[in-house]
């Protein structure tokens, strides 16, 4: 069975791979610093997975935005690096990623934790559905080709791996070895240090909207795992050991700076 799922997909992605002008991928690349450290094999790989994704996918533009086919290939190539070791099965169960030129209101009804509730108007630059799409404003995903550790497609697909055992809480489902209890431990740590010192009013190099919830620490965190390893090692090590862990990646490793296990 094995074979037959190897050999579908070979015929698959070599049709797929046949329809992509050689210059739009030259054209992604340049414009993705990102994935300069990947070696030949990971970046081959990671350029199937980015196909296999765009074929499973919807990417459904909105409110008149032009989707061309390097956009699209953008998209998938940092939707798929965090699942370079993982495989899209991970992406499993949602369809489609709904793309807006610029940040997006969405209206919907949201009830707090007393009950109370109320219609939300707040502009966003991306969204992650528990059981639906990925919405993305391109203008933001045009900001988070820069390498500062902004990336709102890691962001939100860090969201979909984070609801794979039910809704967003910061830990996504562990892989089998990894400790429920560590990672609990030094993630809560990590997020308890950055929430003292945004409170304090302190500058710190991790973006404070991190500091909103738990889930939203891990995928700001994940955004800096992929972006900026050194910094987010020199912070939070132990963070950066359990997504290294996770994501079956060593970012650090790439640029020649192998992390030390803590």
């Amino acid at each position: 069975m094995r074979a037959l799922t190897d050999w579908w997909q070979a015929r698959v992605l070599k049709r797929e791979h046949a329809r992509v002008d050689p210059h739009d991928w030259a054209r992604v690349r340049d414009a993705l610093p990102l994935l300069e450290d990947l070696n030949e094999e990971e970046t081959r790989r990671l350029a199937d997975l980015a196909l296999l994704f765009l074929r499973d996918k919807r990417l459904d533009p909105a409110q008149g935005l032009e989707l061309t086919d390097t956009m699209r290939l953008a998209i998938a190539l940092q939707a798929c690096l965090p699942v370079l070791e993982l495989g899209l099965d991970w992406y499993r169960g949602w369809y489609a990623v709904i793309v807006y030129p610029e940040e997006f209101v969405p209206e919907r009804e949201v009830m707090g934790d007393d009950g109370v509730v109320w219609t939300e108007h707040e502009a966003k630059s991306g969204e992650a559905w528990e059981q639906g799409p990925i919405i993305l404003s391109w203008a933001d995903v045009e900001a988070g080709m820069e390498r500062d550790g902004y990336n709102v497609v890691i962001h939100e697909l860090a969201h979909k791996l984070d609801m794979r055992d039910g809704s967003a809480n910061g830990c996504p489902p562990l892989h089998a070895g990894m400790s429920p209890k560590v990672w609990a431990e030094t993630f809560s740590a990590a997020y308890e240090d950055l929430c003292r010192r945004v409170d304090a009013e302190e500058e710190t190099p991790i973006d404070p909207y991190a500091s909103e919830s738990p889930a939203e620490f891990f995928a700001v965190v994940s955004e800096y795992f992929f972006e900026l390893p050194d910094l987010l090692y020199g912070e939070y090590p132990q963070v950066y050991d359990r997504l290294r862990d996770f994501y079956r990646q060593d970012p650090l490793g790439r640029l020649g700076r192998p992390a030390k296990t803590l």
